[in-house]
């Protein structure tokens, strides 16, 4: 028995790969630029917000001083959706992780309310945002410097370079667009398509090395091949993980509607604002932003919680992350809900003490991030990221993906269908090109 090689596609040759490489690897580079650039600007924003404002007021940053920021933060979003150009692209909660170009106009809006979101401690995380930023830059850069790449290939390109520059390796990009690209149906080999997104990922990901972005990674002792029992309450961790994860996605529509009954674009943020900061102010400065230095800090002190203080921070994140992502903030749920899954991990560990606490992380977060991406393979990785890269775990982890996918497989996506365009206005526009306006609870429906 032998594999069947797929014939090589004859438009593909060595000589095509390399020249269109050196546009590829650019691309890699601007986009982590720009990624870098725009979390740069949200870092400044937030030490503004919680460290220099605070001291000149003589208030505690992590008490009722949240609910304030939190909420003119919403403030500001809503003035920004309802009177920039683009109403700052289309809601987050009705967007894939890679969607259609926006038309350039809505770029700066977009940028603006993405960067509010993550200084104010929105708990979203800037990967949608980015992507189509850099989306939308690079393909109309690209049709005017390489007219004859087609805008599907700079999409591509662009999705990959900031995938890899947010996770840091272009494995991950490599995982997503493997699906993508096997789902075509064309001829040719699959690593003929996934050459030039690897190398804008690769590109991507060594940029923001270089501009000493911290690494999607966490120093967590490894402890070895796991034995059975350790696999068995592994598996235990990842359906549980996943049940929550499933109940989270069944409330999502009913936050998004019950938000947007206010209809008003700037009262939704403004009342999501608000809420958000009683969370805060709850659960502490562990359960806001977007979660990845949250998710380090939780980690490194795991022993210092107890199970139910895990449970109580896993709740309030989910929380905010379904209220944020239904009050018209700009971001991604990737983030977020890999610090949800590493809670639930953590909580794992804390109860099952024969279960080695990498191996309770990664299964938390495989089953988390499988109901928020609905990819086996993104899961997986991002698994094994959070548990420092341990690659012993793997077939633990792919066994215990098993039946958690047979547990999501027959659920909705985890967002919000997005309205239907008019017919005239779809008639005078191309695809992905009708300007965003904020949605409302009439104009959208659960997936």
């Amino acid at each position: 028995m032998s594999l069947a090689v797929p014939p090589r596609d004859p438009d593909v040759t060595p000589r095509r790969l390399l020249v269109l490489a050196i546009p590829a690897i650019l691309v890699g580079a601007v986009s982590a630029f720009v990624l870098w650039a725009l979390e740069q600007l949200a870092s400044l924003l937030e030490n503004v917000l919680y460290e220099t404002l605070p001291d000149a007021f003589g208030v505690d940053p992590w008490g009722w001083w949240v609910v304030v920021v939190l909420t003119i933060t919403g403030l500001a979003v809503g003035l920004a959706l309802r009177f920039l150009p683009g109403h700052g692209g289309p809601d987050s909660a009705t967007t894939e992780l890679v969607s259609e170009p926006l038309r350039l106009k809505a770029l700066p809006g977009l940028a603006l309310v993405t960067i509010l979101a993550l200084a104010g401690g929105v708990s979203l995380g800037p990967e949608n945002p980015i992507i189509a930023i850099n989306t939308a830059l690079i393909v109309a850069v690209l049709a005017r410097l390489i007219p004859k790449m087609s805008p599907r290939i700079s999409m591509l390109l662009a999705a990959s370079a900031t995938i890899g520059a947010l996770f840091g390796t272009p494995v991950a990009a490599a995982l997503v667009f493997t699906g993508i690209v096997a789902a075509v149906r064309e001829g040719g080999s699959l690593w003929d398509k996934l050459f030039l997104p690897v190398a804008a990922a690769g590109a991507g990901a060594i940029t923001m090395h270089l501009l000493g972005a911290p690494p999607f990674a966490f120093d967590i002792p490894s402890a070895g091949t796991p034995d059975p029992l350790a696999i068995g309450l592994g598996i235990v961790v990842a359906v549980a993980a996943t049940v929550v994860a499933l109940a989270a996605l069944a409330a999502f529509p009913v936050i998004y509607r019950i938000l947007h009954a206010l209809r008003s674009p700037i009262v939704i943020p403004v009342v999501g604002g608000f809420v958000l900061g009683i969370l805060g102010l709850i659960g502490g400065e562990i359960t806001m932003f977007k979660g990845l230095d949250q998710m380090g800090e939780l980690i490194e002190n795991a022993d210092d919680y107890d199970p139910s203080q895990l449970a109580t921070i896993a709740g309030i994140k989910i929380l905010a992350l379904l209220v944020a992502a239904s009050a018209l903030f700009r971001g991604g749920r990737v983030f977020p809900a890999t610090f949800i899954g590493a809670a639930l991990g953590l909580l794992g560990y804390a109860l099952m003490p024969a279960l080695p606490m990498g191996l309770a992380l990664a299964c938390g977060v495989l089953g988390v991030v499988l109901v928020v991406t609905r990819d086996g393979w993104i899961a997986l990785f991002v698994a094994v990221a959070v548990a420092g890269g341990d690659i012993a775990l793997l077939p633990a982890l792919c066994l215990a993906v098993l039946p958690a996918w047979l547990l999501v497989t027959g659920a909705p996506e985890f967002r919000i269908e997005p309205p239907p365009v008019p017919a005239a206005v779809e008639k005078g526009t191309s695809s992905g090109e009708a300007d965003a306006a904020p949605g409302t609870a009439g104009e959208a429906s659960a997936r």
